[in-house]
Order: structure tokens, then C-alpha cells, then sequence
């Protein structure tokens, strides 16, 4: 006797059809992910936090440089040249007082006093201080005087009264002759506070008003005439001038020692 099934509806049969056609399947699971650690980086020294908490206190500190540290054949201040200048802030007054005082005051400036007083003691010029250690003196003095009371006049107190820039811009390019002509035409032109080209009233009244004063007050009885003046002032526009040629060469100069003694 056979056996006999229950019947099948259509939906069993297809489901049962289903599940042997097609295996069971597992969820697929996602292969863990590479997780990158990020590089470490160094925290700021001490010195660069303290440099960016003085900074947010201080918004001054923000501006871009507008003196230098550089120094003539490594001694002279320089502080008043600026290389390759592009758009620099206006010194303030208390700028321009500021960084002719550290120039004027400079430890180097002892030394070479001492020397320019040695050779005027030597040719005894201006015979009416004398020789021997007081007429010595008295000429360190003088030199001393001379030179710190021009600073003041042609890069502080002019150029502050009549807003007037008292930095050398360097010009760095063109030939020899182009870069001596422009070093020696910024006696006569200079920048304003602005950025606009001036007559350099700094300079030219600026000795001026400096001879004079040294002329007719500490300087012997004999050469207080108008002429010595005039020499005085000569000699100072003079010695300004040499000044402001070496300054536009010193750079290349500079880099040309720094190049030979790398080469060594």
C-alpha cells in the first residue's frame, strides 16, 4: 500500500524549490579598517610660546622688521640700511629716537672716536686744544660730540618734525655706476614718512644746524668763524656721502666673505 502525502500548494513548492536551489549565505563582514596614527609633531619650545603670547598681547610686535642689526665690516652700527626692502611700516618718532640712540651710543663708537682723536692730536688740528692728554681729551670729546649731535639732528629730530625717513634703502641692482649714483643722490633725495621721494631737508639742514652748534660752542675760540662752519659742514656732508656708497656695496661685500669662507 503506498504512502500517501499531504498535498503541497504552490508557495511550498516554490519556497522549497528556492532553498535547495540556493545555499544558505552568511552576512558578509567588513575586513577591519586600517586605522593610520597621525605623525607626532614637536610642541612649540618655551621660547615660541612665550614669542606668541607676547604677540597676541602686543599687536606692535606683528609689524614687519623696520631697522636693522647689521653692521659696516662687522662693527660700525648699520641700523638705519635696509636690504631689499618692500612694503615696511614708517618708523614712529620713538623709532627714530630710539634706534639713533643705539647707534650713537654704541660700544664701538669709544674706539673709533679714540682713533679719529688720535690723528687730528697727531696733525694737531685745531692747535687752540692743545697736546698732551688734556688736548687729547678735549678732541675725543669734540669727535664724540660731533658725531652724536648730527645723528640726532639728520636721523631723529629733523626727520621727525618734518616726517621724513631717515633710512638708507639699498637698491641692489643695476651696474656700478648706476648704484653709486643712486647711493650718492639720496643725500639730496630721501622718502618721507609716506613713501613719497623728497628733498632731503634731514640731511642737508641737519648738518648744517649739527656744525654749527659744534662750531660755536665747544670747539676752540679761533675756528669759531662762519668759514670753519662751512668746512665743517662740508666735511660732514662729505663724510655722509662715502658712508651711504659703502652702505649700498656692503651687502655684496659681505656675502662675497661669507662665500670665500664657506669655499675654505
Amino acid at each position: 500500500m503506498g504512502i500517501i502525502l499531504p498535498p503541497v500548494s504552490a508557495q511550498q513548492a516554490g519556497d522549497a524549490a528556492q532553498t535547495g536551489s540556493n545555499p544558505p549565505t552568511t552576512p558578509q563582514q567588513n575586513p577591519p579598517s586600517q586605522q593610520t596614527t597621525p605623525p607626532q609633531t614637536q610642541p612649540p619650545s618655551k621660547e615660541k610660546q612665550q614669542e606668541q603670547v607676547d604677540k597676541s598681547k602686543n599687536p606692535e610686535k606683528n609689524k614687519p622688521e623696520g631697522v636693522s642689526k647689521d653692521r659696516l665690516f662687522y662693527a660700525l652700527p648699520n641700523f638705519l640700511t635696509i636690504e631689499n626692502a618692500g612694503q615696511v611700516p614708517p618708523l614712529s618718532t620713538k623709532e627714530k629716537f630710539k634706534v639713533v640712540t643705539k647707534g650713537s651710543f654704541d660700544y664701538v663708537q669709544v674706539p673709533w672716536y679714540a682713533f679719529l682723536a688720535g690723528i687730528s692730536q697727531a696733525e694737531n688740528s685745531e692747535a687752540g686744544y692743545g697736546q698732551g692728554a688734556a688736548g687729547y681729551g678735549k678732541r675725543f670729546g669734540a669727535y664724540f660730540a660731533d658725531g652724536t649731535i648730527e645723528n640726532f639732528m639728520t636721523g631723529a629730530i629733523l626727520p621727525s618734525v618734518l616726517k621724513q625717513d631717515p633710512r638708507y634703502f639699498q637698491s641692489g641692482k643695476g651696474s656700478f655706476t648706476h648704484r653709486t649714483g643712486y647711493a650718492m643722490s639720496r643725500i639730496f633725495v630721501t622718502r618721507t614718512d609716506s613713501g613719497h621721494q623728497q628733498f632731503n631737508y634731514s640731511e642737508i639742514f641737519g648738518s648744517a644746524i649739527s656744525a654749527g652748534i659744534s662750531t660755536y660752542s665747544y670747539h676752540p675760540h679761533a675756528d669759531k668763524t662762519l668759514s670753519n662752519t662751512l668746512s665743517v659742514w662740508g666735511t660732514q656732508v662729505g663724510y655722509d656721502t662715502i658712508t651711504v656708497v659703502v652702505k649700498e656695496f656692503w651687502p655684496d661685500i659681505r656675502r662675497k666673505l661669507k662665500k670665500d669662507k664657506q669655499a675654505q
